[in-house]
C-alpha cells in the first residue's frame, strides 16, 4: 500500500480510503465488519464516514454507519490502527431529521454533531473532522450556473473554524477538513485560519472521476500549492465507470437500480464517454474500474481515493487497483476522450 501525508499534518494515510456510506442501507453490520477487516489487513489505515450516513439519508438510518464502525472498534480494539474521518452536516431542507432540520455549521451544531459522532464511534477523538458541505448557498452536488446571493457573505466560516478550534483544544478532533467546497471557500478557510490563528484545513473531499474532472479547474492548483490534498469521492461515478450499467443494464441491488433519483452520472454524453473509456481499458488489458481508480491515484493533487463497495468482490478489485500504474500512452488516450467529452457529469 502507498501512503501519503495528509496536508501539513504528521499523519500518513493510505492512498485508498475505505468509504462507508452504504453500511446500514445496502450493507448490514456483518458485511461492514468483513469490509473493515479485509481493508485493514491489506494496509488501509484510513476510514471515512459521516453523521449523515447511511445513504440515502433517512431518519431511521441516521448515524447507523458510525455506530457500526464504533462496534468494530469495540470488538477488535483497532481504533489506534485507523485514521478516522467523519463529517458534520451542513444546512439542509432534505434532512429534517438532523437536529430538527436546523443543521448549520455554527458552534452549537458543530459541537453537538461531534459529541454525537464520538458516542456512536465509541472513541474519544476523530482524526479528521470535516464539514460535509458549505453553510452558504453556492454550487455543490453538481449544481451549475452560479447565481450570487449578496446576503450570503460566507461569514459563518470563521465561526466554523472557531468551533473546530474548541474541539481541537479539547482533544476531540486532531485535524479538520472541508468537503464539496469551491475555490473561494477553500481559500477563505486558509485565509481565516492564518489571519485568526485557527485550525488549518488538511484536506478537501470533493467528487473526482473520469466523468467529472471539474476539480482540476481552480481547486487542483490550490491543493498543490497550499498542501491541502484531495480526498476523491465518487471515483467510479456511482459505479458507472465499472461498465455495469452500460447499454442500459440495471444490475440487481446496484445503487442506481435501487435509487433511481441518483442521476448525476446518467446522461447521453456520460454514456458515450464511458463507453470510450471502457474501450481504452480493454485495449490495455485493464479492468475499467481499476483503470479509473489508477488514473485518480496518479494525480499530484490527490492524497487518497475513497472507495465504496457493496460486496467483497468489488472491494478486493478496488483495493487491488493501487498496484496498477497507467502507461503514458494509456493516459494520452484517456485525455483524448476527455477533450472530446469534457466533464459530462459535473
Amino acid at each position: 500500500m502507498i501512503y501519503n501525508r495528509l496536508g501539513k499534518t504528521n499523519l500518513n494515510v493510505s492512498s485508498i480510503c475505505l468509504g462507508s456510506m452504504t453500511w446500514g442501507e445496502q450493507n448490514n453490520q456483518a458485511q461492514a465488519f468483513e469490509q473493515m477487516h479485509y481493508a485493514h489487513d491489506r494496509g488501509i489505515n484510513f476510514f471515512d464516514t459521516a453523521e449523515l450516513y447511511a445513504v440515502p439519508p433517512k431518519a431511521d438510518t441516521y448515524g447507523k454507519t458510525e455506530s457500526m464502525i464504533g462496534e468494530w472498534f469495540k470488538q477488535t480494539g483497532r481504533r489506534s490502527n485507523i485514521i478516522l474521518a467523519s463529517k458534520v452536516c451542513g444546512p439542509t431542507t432534505w434532512c429534517p431529521h438532523i437536529r430538527e432540520g436546523k443543521a448549520r455549521l455554527d458552534r452549537k451544531n458543530i459541537i453537538a454533531a461531534c459529541e454525537g459522532s464520538l458516542r456512536r464511534l465509541q472513541t474519544d477523538y476523530i482524526d479528521l473532522y470535516q464539514t460535509h458541505w458549505p453553510d452558504r448557498k453556492t454550487n455543490y452536488f453538481g449544481k451549475l450556473g452560479y447565481r450570487h446571493q449578496s446576503e450570503e457573505s460566507g461569514d459563518t466560516i470563521e465561526e466554523t473554524l472557531s468551533a473546530m478550534q474548541e474541539l481541537v483544544d479539547a482533544g476531540k478532533v486532531r485535524h479538520i477538513g472541508i468537503s464539496n467546497e469551491t475555490p473561494w471557500g477553500m481559500m477563505q478557510h486558509l485565509h481565516l485560519s492564518e489571519r485568526r490563528d485557527l485550525p488549518r484545513i488538511a484536506s478537501i473531499q470533493n467528487p473526482y472521476n473520469l466523468l467529472n474532472r471539474s476539480f482540476e479547474v481552480g481547486l487542483a492548483e490550490i491543493s498543490c500549492r497550499e498542501q491541502v490534498g484531495l480526498l476523491a469521492y465518487s471515483p467510479l461515478a456511482f459505479g458507472v465507470l465499472s461498465g455495469k450499467y452500460l447499454h442500459g443494464n440495471k444490475p440487481a441491488n446496484a445503487r442506481i437500480t435501487l435509487f433511481e433519483h441518483y442521476t448525476r452520472y446518467s446522461n447521453a454524453e456520460a454514456d458515450r464517454a464511458n463507453a470510450a473509456y471502457i474501450e481504452v481499458a480493454a485495449k490495455y488489458g485493464l479492468d475499467p474500474a481499476q483503470m479509473a481508480l489508477a488514473f485518480i491515484r496518479q494525480q499530484p493533487f490527490v492524497t487518497s481515493t475513497i472507495i465504496g463497495a457493496t460486496n467483497m468482490e468489488q472491494l478486493a478489485s478496488n483495493i487491488a487497483s493501487h498496484t496498477i500504474t497507467l502507461s503514458d500512452t494509456c493516459i494520452e488516450e484517456i485525455e483524448s476522450i476527455h477533450h472530446m467529452q469534457p466533464n459530462p457529469c459535473p
